[in-house]
């Protein structure tokens, strides 16, 4: 009985299995999305309509939403419930951002 194929077979399926996982944890729109949060807040400190501290407390926000991301992605796979809150997050991010921008404070 030849048996040689049994490794390689185990082989392949554990690379397609963990090829599958690794897909399972990517977060393509949270991670555009966040993207695009820090170019408004580096181009609302830029025109002056964000002062220091908006930029900061803004930063530090985005900075907490990576963090929670990178726990969703730490076993492999990214629940429903993790995307959920994932972009329930960046959508209150994204409001403060527009909120802070708008505001009458200014960069003096």
């Amino acid at each position: 009985m030849n048996l040689r194929p049994l490794p390689a077979i185990t082989l392949l399926v554990t690379t397609l299995l963990s090829a599958q996982a690794a897909l399972a944890a990517e977060t393509p729109r949270a991670d555009q999305r966040e993207a695009n949060q820090s170019a408004r807040i580096a181009q609302g400190a830029a025109s002056g309509s964000l002062t220091g501290r908006e930029q900061r407390r803004l930063n530090r926000e985005q900075k907490a939403i990576n963090k929670a991301e990178q726990n969703a992605k730490a076993d492999g796979v990214v629940t429903p419930q993790e995307r959920r809150k994932l972009h329930r997050a960046q959508n209150a991010a994204s409001r403060d951002i527009y909120r802070q921008k708008h505001d009458a404070q200014v960069k003096p």
